[in-house]
């Protein structure tokens, strides 16, 4: 039997990824979702062989590799007629060595917005929720007030902060000529644009989407965070238009930090508003 391809998406929270994933739901040969385990398990499977561990000695290179492959074959083992198969996690940014070891054709895509709109979108799900302490912080100093909740999800080991820094790694890295980078603003407003142009990128023949009808929601999951519909997506793919609720010195300083917007130094793929008028 033939192994299905597999592709990575990753990037920003609240920045497209489970919009991307609906979508390329809709394609019969592809399999797509929210965030899957397979890198936590990794993750976990990698600190019993790590060097110090009982098993470091013992466990070798090709058979940490063997390990690790067996995860995404085991994982998706049900998805025996899908030719693609996309893992999301926001680790992957973090993890292109081994990406690219196990999978060196694969190709991976990452959703980026302007990381005010991050925080701001962030921020209208808690005031959503008024009656829930939600997970995403540990303790009233975090969530007292704006200015907190907003810093705190930037550390560089919480919600923004991590896949922000990881996906600035990738960037800049040797292996950003497989990464792809795609606004959330131009996936909303013109979808029909961006999706042949990852196709082109993954290198998949072009299909035609249904941007009115995308069905996504994970309540269960949204309710371990104690944050609902977080991952909920509208039915018709379009960019809403508002003000930001974050006060104008925050938007001002999380603003400045689509490092994205300038490509010099960098070998990474970027879909950009010239891209989709050409």
């Amino acid at each position: 039997m033939t192994k299905p391809n597999y592709h990575f998406i990753t990037g920003l929270p609240r920045s497209g990824s489970t919009l991307l994933s609906a979508l390329l739901l809709q394609n019969p040969r592809f399999h797509a979702s929210m965030t899957s385990p397979v890198g936590v398990l990794f993750s976990n499977m990698l600190h019993q062989f790590a060097a110090g561990s009982e098993f470091g000695a013992v466990v070798t290179t090709e058979q940490r590799r063997r390990l690790v492959r067996a995860l995404f074959d085991a994982y998706y083992a049900d998805q025996t007629d899908k030719k693609v198969i996309f893992d999301t996690n926001r680790m992957w940014s973090a993890k292109l060595p081994l990406v690219m070891d196990q999978f060196p054709g694969a190709k991976v895509i990452a959703c980026v917005r302007n990381v005010a709109w991050v925080m701001d979108s962030m921020e209208r799900r808690f005031r959503a929720n008024p009656y829930e302490l939600t997970k995403l912080f540990n303790d009233d100093t975090e969530r007292n007030t704006v200015y907190s909740r907003v810093d705190t999800l930037a550390q560089r080991n919480r919600l923004v902060g991590y896949p922000w820094t990881a996906l600035k790694e990738a960037f800049y890295g040797e292996h950003a000529s497989s990464l792809l980078l795609v606004e959330y603003d131009l996936l909303a407003q013109v979808p029909e644009k961006v999706l042949p142009l990852i196709y082109q990128f993954i290198g998949e023949p072009a299909f035609e989407h249904d941007y009115h009808n995308v069905q996504f929601d994970a309540p269960e999951f949204d309710a371990q965070l104690g944050m609902s519909g977080l991952h909920k997506v509208r039915d018709k793919v379009s960019l809403e238009s508002r003000r930001t609720i974050l006060p104008p010195d925050l938007f001002e300083q999380y603003s400045a930090l689509s490092f994205w917007k300038n490509t010099s130094g960098s070998n990474c793929n970027v879909i950009t508003t010239k891209s989709v008028t050409e």
